[in-house]
């Protein structure tokens, strides 16, 4: 095998693997908007839970895809560990489909005849105006892409039949009796591990298998493996989530794991019931049968080779799934016993909660999933104004120092937030997204600032305060009532831009009148409040420094309002479609 022929086959495998990337971006694209509704309406029923990760799975072609967006939804409390649990169970069973595909058109169809010519329909749709059809052109020459991939694999391998040496080397593997099953097995867990890529994993465990290198067993152990390495995707997108997130892509290991453990135990009956399945079905000879050789891809035994693989990867998930989606609840027990609660809990409560599993597998559910982030952070620059004006009336000097201890802690959060949320929307900006997406990164870029500068209003109001404390000046009882009158108008516009956010992201913000009443509020008791503080200098100038910090805080929640209103206009000018 010269080095011409090695380069052509590690290039083969990269088509292959950039066709299937390109074909899942292009159908997740195409389905994006809708697979976040669809996972959201997942029930405490296992078996929903099973389909809905079947469907989506079998929608995208990504078990992975699918298994990351169910730990970053597990992440942000959008589901239980309960229902990922069989999200990811439904996902296994659904990764089966891609090796049906290259079984029946990638060996039998030779559906690489096509490929070019299906490139033609890929370019011109990837050139449209239409955002809908660059999706599909764009997943027409993933297609393509992947089986032109496939054939050149296909056709760069050697047949050992004309090199008998080598022939007897690869052999020689398989005469170990179960410790070939073990070998085998650790060779896919390891080839899925290095291409990050069961699919892929898979097409080369067939193309093995309908060469004659390896017996129908040996393939069938290698499979085996590759359901081992596939959780390791998950477990990545885990290690910079919650706990939740964490446990979620074990319970992944612990499902497929368990699998292979009851496959091992009955692997030769396991196979002789595969066997005996596609013989039926398919009217082929039985590939579990002893002297059982393939002699070519299109013959007889060829086709009950690939059909028999593809079936023992179905038969094992479907079995799998039919075992254990009773044991959720146990399952969830089991990871959550490997996998505890951090003891200090209050370090999480202010850490993201929606987006610190990494990028979801498309900037249309990364947009998602960062609105929910901005709706959680507005909530928390919230708390800020209540402890303001917790802080205004508070007398007591040791509590007061403890509430601006809790707001320099939330204006901190805020900067932190900002930040974090920025640059996740940067590497979703960096992608190819429509250009209804990127007008709504452009506003959440505007509304991550304002929130941000809302978070250094509460730390501001503090300052004031302890300055006024240092110089021993106090508010009369008419300051402190018109200091409260204020905080609440500002907090009931805390509530309006949290009602219009939370709107936009449902798809049901209509306008935003009642953002401009709040302000317009805020702006009014602002002006009688400074009118009157005019009228009283005039008659006594005696409590003039006390009135510089009356008004220095009257100031700061009106900007406060200003803030406020440019979120909800962002959000105008980004969610309301004209």
């Amino acid at each position: 095998m010269g080095i011409l022929q090695i380069s052509t086959l590690l290039g083969a495998l990269g088509m292959f693997l950039y066709g299937m990337n390109l074909m899942s971006s292009g159908l997740q694209k195409a389905a994006g908007e809708r697979l976040r509704g669809f996972l959201s309406a997942m029930t405490s029923n296992p078996f929903k839970s099973v389909m809905t990760g079947l469907g989506i799975t079998t929608i995208i072609q990504s078990s992975s895809a699918t298994t990351v967006m169910v730990v970053s939804f597990v992440n942000a409390g959008l589901l239980t560990l309960a229902q990922a649990i069989g999200v990811i169970m439904g996902a296994n069973i659904g990764t089966t489909v891609t090796a049906w595909m290259v079984s029946w058109l990638g060996f039998k169809a030779d559906i690489s005849i096509l490929a070019v010519p299906l490139m033609l329909f890929g370019f011109l749709f990837s050139n449209s105006k239409k955002d809908q059809r660059k999706n599909i052109g764009e997943l027409i020459v993933g297609f393509s892409l992947l089986f032109l991939g496939l054939s050149f694999m296909k056709d760069s391998v050697p047949d050992l039949r004309e090199t008998p040496q080598v022939l007897e080397f690869v052999t020689s593997w398989s005469s170990h009796g179960f410790g070939s099953v073990l070998l085998f097995l650790a060779f896919g867990t390891i080839l899925t591990l290095v291409l990050q890529s069961s699919s892929a994993t898979m097409a080369i465990t067939l193309i093995m298998l309908s060469m004659g290198w390896i017996p129908f067993g040996m393939a069938c152990a290698m499979v085996l493996g590759e359901n081992i390495g596939t959780t390791i995707t998950a477990n990545i997108a885990a290690s910079v989530g919650n706990t939740q997130a964490k446990r979620a892509a074990m319970s992944h290991t612990i499902f497929n794991v368990f699998g292979v453990v009851w496959a091992l135990i009955l692997f030769g009956p396991f196979l002789q019931l595969v066997g005996i399945i596609t013989e039926t079905l398919f009217g082929l000879p039985n590939p579990a049968a002893d002297g059982f050789v393939v002699t070519e891809a299109t013959s007889a035994e060829g086709t009950a080779a690939l059909y028999g693989l593809s079936m023992l990867h179905t038969l094992f998930n479907l079995t799998n799934t039919l075992l254990l989606v009773w044991f959720t609840k146990w399952i969830a027990q089991a990871v959550s016993w490997i996998i505890p609660a951090p003891k200090n809990k209050e370090k999480e409560v202010f850490r993201l909660k929606y987006i610190s599993a990494g990028h979801l597998a498309t900037p249309e559910l990364s947009v998602e999933q960062a609105f929910e982030e901005i709706i959680h952070f507005a909530k928390i620059s919230k708390n800020g104004a209540i402890y303001s004006k917790e802080a205004i009336n508070e007398a007591d000097t040791e509590k007061f120092d403890e509430l601006r201890e809790k707001l320099v802690k939330y204006e901190e959060i805020s900067d932190r937030m900002e930040f974090e949320i920025a640059t996740f929307l940067n590497g979703v900006s960096a992608e190819e997204i429509s250009e209804s997406t990127s007008l709504k990164v452009k506003s959440m870029y505007k509304i991550v600032g304002e929130l941000e500068s809302l978070g250094d209003s509460g730390e501001t109001i503090s300052r004031i305060l302890s300055r006024k404390n240092i110089h021993k000046k106090v508010f009369d009882a008419g300051a402190i009532k018109n200091l409260n009158t204020m905080a609440d108008a500002v907090v009931a516009a805390y509530d309006v831009m949290i009602e219009n956010l939370e709107a936009a992201h449902k798809g049901e913000l209509g306008d935003i009148s009642n953002a401009y009443a709040a302000e317009d509020l805020l702006n009014t008791l602002r002006n009688d409040f400074r009118d009157a503080v005019i009228e009283n200098i005039d008659n006594d100038g005696k409590n003039y420094q006390a009135t510089v910090y009356y008004m220095d805080i009257i100031n700061a929640y009106e900007r406060m309002g200003d803030f406020m209103i440019n979120v909800s206009q962002d959000l105008e000018r980004g969610f309301i479609s004209k």
